[in-house]
């Protein structure tokens, strides 16, 4: 492994504050994943790329992207690795390096929801799907399931805020710095 590689490891490690160094390839991270159908690696596989370098194949693999991070890796890891933690690390990479990212679609979601976040300090899902579908000009493909989803009380037609929005808003400054 070339020091390059080994440099890129090192610095996903200290950013992401989880080692993920001590993955046993064990493939229990994979067992209970509800989209594991959608990815190409899986999360062990995410996991390799990182240990092994592969600083493009990884910022560039739609996996990082596909993650919900529901955390049933995490809890079925016997190690206790934070794979969402990871994931969500090497997204901000991408995008700071602005990675070839073949899945625009989910690049232009996840902007959303963190816009979403910036602007409330939690999700509101009617304003993210649409300001998604404007964005992706695809407005009613999908029109029967978000009417479902209204009707069972699952999109709330009305932003709901947090009291202190400005340390949401203070958290994205720093960030962005």
């Amino acid at each position: 492994m070339t020091t390059t590689h080994k440099r890129f490891c090192q610095a996903v490690v200290e950013r992401c504050g989880e080692n993920f160094q001590r993955c046993l390839h064990c493939l229990s991270c994979a067992s209970g994943c509800p989209v594991i159908g959608a990815m190409t690696y899986r999360p062990n596989g995410v996991i390799r790329l990182v240990q092994y370098g592969l600083a493009q194949e990884v910022l560039e693999s739609p996996d990082i992207w596909i993650c919900v991070g529901c955390n049933t890796c995490a809890i079925a890891c016997p190690m206790a690795i934070d794979i969402p933690a990871l994931m969500d690390t090497l997204r901000e990479i991408a995008v700071e390096n602005q990675a070839n990212i073949n899945e625009t679609g989910i690049l232009n979601f996840h902007k959303e929801v963190l816009d979403s976040i910036q602007r409330y300090g939690r999700t509101h899902k009617l304003e993210i799907m649409l300001r998604y579908k404007v964005r992706q000009r695809d407005l009613f493909s999908d029109m029967d399931l978000g009417l479902k989803m209204m009707a069972k009380r699952k999109l709330d037609l009305l932003p709901s805020r947090i009291a202190d929005t400005q340390s949401v808003a203070n958290l994205f400054k720093e960030f962005n710095r």
